[in-house]
């Protein structure tokens, strides 16, 4: 008899081989949507699983990934709009760098999931629409700025195309909780930085009513901060940059003034000390910038500068060995 669209044989036992269950029953499929069209959900099911499959293929990937990023070549403190754009840029560029996003929340993009004020859309101002062209986000043109019909679509794009990379890794639900630092003798013992000192953020939060949770670390030549204007988790390196004595003081973020605000962000995008660059609303504690509001392209374009600082710091460290 000819198989229906989905024809599922049961196992009458489910038999294992080292933990792992084996099925004699066999599915021969035309597709979900095919099998609903005709009916036949009655005989529709899952291959078999044991429950330990699942903790092994999640575990044995995650600490695979913590083995290889250990070592990384750019560290992105951020996955915002600004740290998203930094990982695509970079990793489209130089697919041989290894890439680790570390992200504080659970769910990466910022503030970028809404325009503003809870409202749907997202602006950006030109030239910043050439991101947009290049990522395939669909947008109105307005004259001097765009308006995307969701920030939603914005971010789940850039997103999607920054993890797809295989050179990238994002660890969200991941704090910096301090940064690694060196004394460069060569250069009157200024600080620089070499990596990140990263603990899950839920322990993070609970230092004060537990007992010592001790951290982890990743060492990279490039770390890259996008933490975004002062706030629980915000403008996290400027601050610790100041706590260690690398800064004087925090400029403090000014009001709202779309017009300086864009260009100060993205021009002002750079190598603060050296090992860590800066960009983003992060900068607008440092330098005193005006904040910018609900317009993002000069997240993303800070963002763009951002890796081609990264890339030329990079090159630099190499030169010098200073890995």
């Amino acid at each position: 008899m000819a198989p229906s669209a989905v024809d599922v044989v049961e196992p009458t036992t489910l038999p294992h081989k080292g933990g792992v269950p084996v099925s004699n029953g066999k599915i021969h499929a035309k597709g979900v949507a095919q099998v609903a069209a005709e009916g036949k959900w009655e005989t529709f099911s899952f291959e078999p699983i044991r429950e330990s499959q699942v903790a092994r293929a999640m575990g044995r990937r995650y600490f695979k990934d913590l083995d290889t990023y250990a070592e990384s070549d750019i560290v992105i403190v951020g996955a915002g709009s600004c740290g998203l754009s930094t990982a695509y840029t970079l990793a489209k560029a130089r697919p041989d760098l290894k890439i680790a996003i570390i992200e504080a929340s659970v769910s990466p993009g910022g503030g970028a999931w809404l325009g503003g004020q809870l409202f749907s859309a997202m602006v950006m101002r030109k030239p910043a629409d050439k991101f947009l062209s290049e990522l395939g986000v669909p947008f109105e043109d307005e004259g001097s700025y765009v308006v995307v019909k969701h920030a939603a679509l914005f971010t789940s794009t850039l997103l999607s195309k920054v993890i797809a990379f295989p050179n990238v890794k994002l660890f969200n639900a991941t704090a910096v909780e301090d940064l690694i630092t060196r004394r460069d003798e060569e250069n009157g013992g200024a600080i620089r930085v070499a990596g990140v000192v990263t603990n899950w953020t839920l322990v993070s939060m609970h230092h004060d009513d537990q007992s010592c949770m001790d951290p982890n670390t990743i060492n990279a030549p490039v770390i890259i901060s996008t933490t975004g204007h002062d706030g629980p988790f915000g403008a996290f390196s400027a601050k610790r940059l100041v706590s260690m004595g690398a800064l004087d003081r925090l400029g403090g973020m000014r009001g709202l003034d779309m017009n300086r605000a864009e260009d100060a962000i993205v021009k002002r995008t750079r190598e603060v000390v050296p090992g860590l660059i800066c960009g983003g609303m992060e900068l607008s504690e440092i330098d005193g910038a005006n904040r910018m509001g609900p317009t993002f392209g000069a997240m993303a374009l800070s963002g763009v500068k951002a890796a081609e600082e990264a890339l030329a710091v990079f090159e630099e460290r190499k030169k010098q060995n200073a890995f």
